[in-house]
């Protein structure tokens, strides 16, 4: 897998696709802080059109950015997210789904593979795909082929997922650079854009303040600022955890403190849903 920078690829792009639907997926992503697309992408599902700044600009390599945005989303939401990624010599998916190692495959410019078989299957068991069927389709994605390139190879994968609903808008075709990508999805009828609105903005001006100092901070105790403080972990966290994924081996400290104060934001918003106040 390609994860030494390099200088900014114009051809370069990537797709974020969540099994939930738009209004869930809208929620919880601008805490990526990266400027959005976002639209429906069949039954259950979603897709997020980035704007590719992390690679197009800082010469980020474009698969060590998009796993990193998966596994944070993955991380904060109850649903599985695949990222789609491509550049001029390589393509690859990642799957990324709470806590579990991320799954992946990766291919070169020409469609040779070069991954591990053994990822298909792993892959085929989380999104729910048939063990027979599917996967067999999915061989043939591992397989040589001199008449698939790497951009074939993601269309392929595409066509096994909408077994399981997965029905992207035709204009959004893996391969095509990010700029074009976005011109594209904002002409989707239900599209909307999805960006960063703000720490304030996320918590409200007074949303700390609760019953007691620590009342915010525990879900379960049902202060008033307890919401607003599990954005705010969730906001710290998300930042911390893409941080430590895209770093080169990994920083598992930055990490582990990402997915911690994500996971307990998590907790504390769902405890809100299921325990509204009077």
């Amino acid at each position: 897998m390609p994860t030494d920078a390099a200088p900014a690829d114009p051809a370069s792009g990537a797709l974020l696709l969540c099994r939930a639907a738009p209004g869930a997926v809208a929620a919880v992503a601008p805490l990526l802080r990266e400027p959005m697309q976002l639209t429906r992408a069949g039954e259950g599902w979603s897709v997020l059109v980035p704007e590719g700044g992390p690679w197009r600009e800082g010469g980020e390599p474009v698969d060590r950015v998009v796993t990193g945005w998966a596994g944070a989303l993955a991380v904060g939401a109850p649903w599985p997210v695949l990222a789609l990624w491509w550049d001029a010599d390589h393509a690859g998916f990642t799957l990324a789904s709470g806590f579990r190692r991320p799954v992946g495959f990766v291919w070169l410019s020409s469609g040779v593979p070069a991954g591990e078989d053994e990822a298909m299957r792993t892959f085929a068991a989380r999104v729910g795909l048939d063990p027979v069927l599917d996967v067999q389709a999915l061989d043939r994605l591992t397989e040589p082929d001199a008449a698939a390139d790497a951009r074939a190879r993601l269309r392929g994968l595409l066509a096994v997922l909408a077994r399981v609903g997965v029905s992207m808008p035709p204009e959004l075709a893996p391969g095509l650079p990010a700029d074009r990508l976005r011109e594209a999805v904002a002409l989707q009828p239900d599209s909307r854009p999805v960006e960063w609105p703000g720490l304030r903005e996320a918590v409200g001006e007074h949303g700390t303040v609760g019953h007691s100092r620590l009342g915010p901070l525990l879900p379960w105790t049902g202060a008033p600022g307890a919401p607003a403080a599990a954005l705010a972990q969730m906001a710290a966290g998300v930042p911390l955890l893409v941080w430590g994924l895209r770093r080169h081996g990994g920083r598992w400290g930055w990490i582990t403190a990402g997915a911690l104060l994500l996971a307990h934001g998590t907790v504390g918003l769902a405890y809100t849903v299921t325990h509204p106040r009077d």
